[in-house]
């Protein structure tokens, strides 16, 4: 899960953007001076949602199966979590504004609740007895994430120059009447944190392929988990390529700068198109689901 990144304005700059949205540049301090514009922020706005919303179904059908464990890959989640952390890091080199600082803190304690209940089902199937230290542990992660984000925003608001530093886009190619200027060291730095979550997100898919192959079943895994992330990863890719270029920036050297998240989550999305066909594919359910069924009908205590 990514969070759009859209080229901002200084607050008050009202003189860039003369012909842009005044409730786009109130609230995100972007400027969009046409329908294309628009359509990029609104799509971005939806991609966000559709990404929140996203591991609700998961967090059910973990309660109601019990076998998140056998069904959902470790590395996966793994993954998810890695590109998610590199997301929010590279959320602060940027300077990005609130919403999207704040969206990607969300995503990194959602894939702490998921990895919270694969470990709990994990060891609650294997008859253990230590799913409340698991629980207690992850909370403890959270309440961490959560402190050093804090921390974070102090730091990076105290170390901020306007001067040198006026976007807070991690793609932004800050023009001139000259032409595009290059990047800041931090955007720099950006930039790769982006490209290495991008393939972390890319390589947390072919686990998760792997373990539905080798069940020959998706039971205890959400589809509407991985429907809900292809389309914010849709709307993610169109709302970047609906965007208009900066004054003086070609249409290639803007995708250049995209691309990152581009291949992040048009890749993605591709993956996800082939764990949706192996749902299709073990929909009636194989012989090899023996030891779902038995873990959903079997009780603590039966003989």
């Amino acid at each position: 899960m990514a969070t759009p990144r859209w080229r901002v304005l200084l607050p008050g700059n009202v003189s860039d953007c003369p012909n842009g949205s005044r409730w786009v540049l109130d609230v995100f301090n972007e400027c969009a001076q046409d329908g294309w514009d628009m359509a990029s922020v609104i799509l971005g706005l939806v991609s966000i949602l559709c990404f929140a919303a996203a591991s609700f179904p998961q967090f059910y059908q973990a309660c109601k199966t019990g076998i998140m464990d056998r069904a959902l890959s470790i590395y996966f989640l793994l993954g998810w979590l890695g590109g998610d952390l590199l997301n929010l890091i590279g959320s602060f080199l940027a300077d990005q504004l609130p919403l999207q600082v704040y969206t990607a803190v969300y995503y990194v304690l959602a894939d702490l609740v998921m990895l919270s209940l694969y470990c709990y089902y994990k060891v609650k199937n294997r008859g253990g007895g230590f799913s409340a230290p698991i629980n207690a542990a992850f909370a403890f992660l959270s309440l961490g994430t959560v402190s050093t984000v804090s921390l974070l925003s102090r730091g990076a608001a105290a170390a901020q120059d306007p001067a040198t530093f006026k976007g807070r886009s991690l793609l932004s190619a800050h023009v001139d009447e000259l032409g595009a200027k290059p990047f800041t060291r931090s955007e720099i730095i950006g930039f790769t944190i982006g490209s290495i979550s991008s393939v972390l997100y890319l390589c947390s898919r072919v686990p998760q392929i792997y373990t539905n192959y080798t069940r020959k079943s998706t039971v205890g895994v959400s589809y509407s988990l991985f429907a809900m992330v292809m389309l914010g990863n849709l709307l993610y890719g169109l709302s970047v390529l609906l965007k208009n270029p900066e004054p003086g920036q070609g249409e290639g050297d803007y995708v250049l700068h995209h691309l990152p998240w581009l291949v992040g989550s048009l890749g993605v999305l591709s993956l996800d198109v082939v764990i949706s066909f192996q749902f299709l594919a073990y929909r009636k359910g194989k012989p090899d689901t023996h030891e779902e069924r038995d873990a959903l009908l079997s009780e603590p205590g039966d003989g």
